[in-house]
């Protein structure tokens, strides 16, 4: 039956669901459209029937954004401790030595130097991947190496967001990065640093409050989720019923706390247009 509704014309050529190999498509959560694999890394990793844009991990942002993937990379060595000891079902120990394993990355932010379209650029990028993104001491530590590398250098700082907030298995020790961080940015801007942040889906908690919110200019993909609390905690601490999407980036950019929400496909094109314009203007 099947092959009275099969083309036979010699322009036109039809497959055999056989003919493909398993796991070679992905299904789009937003729209469940089949997407040919290949297609969708070719993409970008935005679906194109929705403009869907899958998360992304620190190597394929540096692939995107740095021109012929050639980049210096810097404080590759450091690792987190176990300052407190902690242990809940695994210790602290282990999930780090776990998803080091798993990402082969040493720490959940990627610190590069590199040229994005020939201008010189520092390029700090976290990974959600890697617990969540979440900010430790060595986040902090690294993100803070990547500011005065930029103001050394006199060159741009762009910081590509992914992260769940600060880490509880390191405590105040988490907390403290964030003061270090904001600290050094204030330092940077007032020498005339150029600080470009680009939020992806999620970036939230502190460094929602701290890092994600100084750039001098602040980009963002589109529906990523960024904000501080969890919408059931705010619920429960003002009230009241919150605005349907009011975490994603297209409301946050009608209230203006983002400047911009760029298509991936275009993000290297617009940083770049941003420089030229930005440092133009601090000159």
């Amino acid at each position: 039956m099947t092959e009275w509704f099969r083309r036979k014309s010699k322009n036109i050529k039809t497959f055999d669901k056989r003919d493909t190999k398993a796991g070679d498509w992905q299904k789009c959560p937003e729209c469940s459209e089949f997407i040919y694999k290949t297609v969708l890394k070719n993409n970008f990793y935005v679906c194109s029937n929705c403009s869907y844009h899958y998360r992304l991990n620190s190597s394929d942002y540096i692939k995107l954004l740095i021109d012929d993937n050639i980049y210096e990379e810097f404080e590759t060595d450091v690792c987190s401790a176990d300052p407190l000891n902690f242990i809940s079902s695994k210790s602290y120990k282990d999930q780090i030595e776990h998803y080091q394993e798993k990402t082969g990355k040493k720490s959940a932010v990627t610190i590069v130097e590199g040229k994005l379209i020939n201008k010189p650029v520092v390029l700090g990028v976290m990974d959600f991947n890697f617990i969540a993104g979440s900010m430790g001491s060595v986040v902090g530590h690294k993100i803070s190496y990547a500011i005065d590398r930029a103001m050394e250098k006199k060159i741009p700082l762009i910081m590509v967001t992914a992260s769940g907030g600060a880490r509880m298995q390191e405590g105040a020790y988490s907390l403290m990065q964030l003061a270090k961080t904001t600290t050094k940015l204030a330092k940077f801007s007032s020498e005339g640093g150029l600080y470009i942040v680009v939020l992806t889906d999620p970036t939230t908690g502190g460094i929602s409050a701290s890092i994600a919110m100084l750039g001098d200019l602040i980009l963002a993909e589109p529906n990523a989720l960024i904000g501080f609390a969890g919408p059931r905690v705010i619920k429960q601490t003002i009230g009241q019923d919150l605005p349907e999407g009011f975490q994603k980036s297209e409301f946050l950019l009608k209230k203006g706390f983002i400047d911009k929400i760029v298509n991936r496909k275009k993000l290297k094109e617009t940083i770049n247009e941003s420089m030229e314009i930005l440092l133009n203007e601090k000159k």
